[in-house]
């Protein structure tokens, strides 16, 4: 919107938003003014050509009629939708049950296909494992279905790699460190599986490199908690139980912005890190 326009404009602007939020609703003169409580020919007025502006009340009574922003009617947004709604689609919170790429996260991959992908996992990347190290992580929750969810899962990445989308992944070092060590968080998993994921993370560094991008950072001088941002769509800041995801644009932004600043930091960077896993490999073999 311009920073100031004449009232004559922002009259025709109001007299053309008015009309289209009752095309939209499919509501007449008659049935607006019985639902504002004002004579039918003032709303008449308010749709004629020229400066005839609405006070406060009767905006703010036929923006809540028609479900539309009295800010929007009045040239004062650009979003025609109430603030409560534009709250509600920007800022929601969605169940993260304890499983493999569950079908809320595959369904913000796919909305996204073609864009880039930034990733700060919570343990190591799903999209990376190998399926014994899935197995041995998620084997208490999947339960009976742990064959058929593996598949699905597997299916998942398949997808995910043929949809053109770019991948950036920043995560810390210890959680590498640890994985290696089979201590901590992966305390109990073999060598010989430990070794196996790194061989598999270092050939997807090798032969996807660089529409798959890993970086790792020092936690002790940078920090994140676990987030994806899908493209300018949609970021997804992921508490345990629970994903707060935003739409809204600056957001979006923000959290991006976030990401860039975890890569502009990292210790290793993408072109380094197979030699980092490398030598992580060779520490557990020998």
């Amino acid at each position: 919107m311009p920073d100031h326009i004449t009232k004559f404009d922002r009259a025709t602007l109001f007299r053309t938003r008015l009309a289209e939020a009752m095309t939209l609703r499919t509501m007449t003169q008659s049935a607006l003014a019985r639902a504002t409580g004002v004579d039918r020919s003032t709303i008449s007025a308010l749709l004629a050509p020229g400066m005839r502006l609405p006070g406060a009340q009767l905006a703010a009574d036929c923006a809540q009629v028609l479900g539309v922003s009295a800010d929007w009617l009045l040239g004062l947004s650009g979003r025609p939708e109430p603030l409560a709604d534009l709250l509600a689609t920007s800022l929601s919170i969605t169940e993260a049950p304890r499983a493999l790429l569950d079908e809320t996260i595959f369904g913000w991959h796919r909305e996204a296909a073609g864009y880039k992908i930034r990733h700060v996992p919570a343990t190591l990347p799903d999209m990376l494992k190998t399926r014994d190290v899935a197995e041995w992580e998620y084997r208490d929750t999947l339960g009976r279905t742990a064959e058929q969810a593996i598949g699905a899962f597997e299916d998942q990445l398949d997808w995910m790699r043929r949809a053109r989308s770019d991948y950036e992944i920043a995560m810390p070092l210890h959680e590498l460190t640890c994985f290696a060590a089979g201590a901590g968080y992966y305390d109990g998993l073999p060598a010989e599986m430990r070794m196996a994921q790194l061989d598999r993370m270092i050939g997807f560094c090798d032969q996807l490199y660089p529409s798959l991008r890993l970086y790792l950072f020092d936690a002790r001088r940078v920090f994140s908690c676990p987030v994806t941002v899908f493209g300018p769509l949609l970021a997804a800041v992921y508490l345990g139980r629970h994903y707060i995801t935003f739409r809204d644009t600056s957001r979006v932004a923000a959290i991006s912005q976030h990401f860039d600043w975890l890569v502009r930091e990292s210790s290793i960077t993408a072109r380094d890190v197979p030699g980092y896993l490398r030598a992580l490999r060779d520490g557990i073999a020998g």
